[in-house]
């Protein structure tokens, strides 16, 4: 005796999900690929030459922690690397948001930690 059974699934609940912040973010990054040379510009101008020497002198100002102050290196250096590197977009952003957020932690803890001259 042969039979078949013939199963029909149906899925009872369909929804669009809405993108996910981090989907929108990593999507947007992907869009700004024509934009890499200001990308760039913008971390080694705005990044090296402005937030990172003033991370330093505020951390030399507030009694030169060498660990904050290797830590900003740090931050400077991520975003370099990955500049030299000739990373994509996708990548470059979030590292140069990352290494700002680093250099606005260094400046709180320099000012927690240390006495202002």
């Amino acid at each position: 005796m042969l039979s078949s059974i013939n199963q029909q699934f149906q899925p009872a609940l369909s929804y669009n999900a809405k993108p996910t912040l981090l989907t929108r973010f990593s999507a947007w990054t992907a869009g700004q690929e024509e934009s890499r040379l200001l990308w760039l510009g913008i971390s080694i101008a705005g990044h090296g030459c402005v937030l990172t020497p003033l991370t330093v002198i505020i951390v030399a100002f507030t009694g030169m922690n060498l660990v904050l102050f290797m830590t900003a290196m740090v931050a400077m250096t991520m975003s370099l690397i990955v500049n030299l590197a000739a990373m994509p977009a996708k990548i470059t952003i979030p590292v140069l948001i990352l290494s700002i957020l680093i250099d606005i932690v260094v400046i709180i803890s320099a000012f927690s930690f240390g006495s202002v001259i």
